[in-house]
């Protein structure tokens, strides 16, 4: 892989403007549950939804523990190999730290609504908000985004968070012996890959 692409990658990762809009999709498909808007309640499980949502090959192997078909996912060849679909291990596990950066981001722009519940903070979406995750859900460019977006929640979005945090520890042991900023090697990639079929 030529170093310019790898350059291109870190800056996309760095670029708060593609977080952004994945964690609205991601939060328009939680407020669609139910007959009435649901707020996100917590950053901690926000976190692990978009831990899902940002890591497809993962949310492959939580279908499968929820005794469903990974082929819902519609995970491409290349999904499989890119450098962005790699994950990282960050201090808190794979979670990155950035959320609060992100939500305030959001909250500012008139996009999300933050509330405290008890000591939890719950993440709603405004009706701009709606308006603008329900535009990118409908360009081809994010459907598949917001295809997943809809599948994450539907599998594990009645967990708790810590409910969750277990599970996604449960769905990727591999985790828990990485060392801050290590990526899964393609090599165990490819050995878990085989582990699902």
């Amino acid at each position: 892989m030529s170093l310019g692409v790898l350059k291109a990658a870190a800056r996309a990762e760095n670029t708060d403007g593609l977080h952004l809009m994945r964690l609205l999709v991601l939060l328009r498909c939680a407020d669609k549950r139910g007959r009435t808007p649901k707020p996100v309640e917590g950053i901690t499980k926000l976190a692990k939804l978009d831990f899902l949502l940002r890591y497809p090959v993962y949310l492959e192997r939580a279908l499968v523990a929820r005794g469903k078909s990974p082929d819902a996912v519609h995970l491409s060849p290349r999904e499989r190999t890119t450098v962005e679909t790699r994950m990282i291990r960050f201090r808190y596990g794979p979670w990155d730290g950035r959320y609060r950066r992100w939500l305030s981001l959001l909250s500012a722009r008139g996009l999300v609504t933050l509330s405290l519940s008890g000591r939890k903070i719950e993440i709603g979406l405004t009706d701009a908000g709606r308006a603008v995750a329900d535009d990118f859900a409908q360009r081809p460019l994010f459907a598949d985004l917001a295809e997943r977006g809809t599948l994450v929640v539907k599998t594990v979005g009645d967990m708790s968070a810590m409910k969750l945090k277990d599970f996604v520890y449960e769905i990727v042991p591999e985790i828990t012996g990485m060392k801050w900023g290590q990526e899964i090697g393609a090599e165990n990639d490819a050995a878990l890959d085989g582990d699902q079929s």
